[in-house]
């Protein structure tokens, strides 16, 4: 899990705006992008050529 210290600080790396968890905790979305950003290992991957799309049903919503 991610601590809040560590979500408070990351930005998307594309368009620099805040991310947040998706629902089962598995990335980070940013909503601008409408990317996700995989947690591996307790560790965020902000990679843009690594970010997934998001599709309605990814969104945490």
């Amino acid at each position: 899990m991610i601590k809040k210290e560590l979500l408070d600080i990351l930005a998307c790396p594309q368009c620099k705006n805040p991310v947040k968890l998706n629902h089962d905790s598995t990335g980070l979305l940013c909503e601008q992008c409408k990317l996700q950003y995989e947690i591996r290992d307790d560790i965020p991957i902000m990679l843009i050529d690594e970010a997934k799309p998001l599709d309605e049903s990814s969104n945490g919503k």
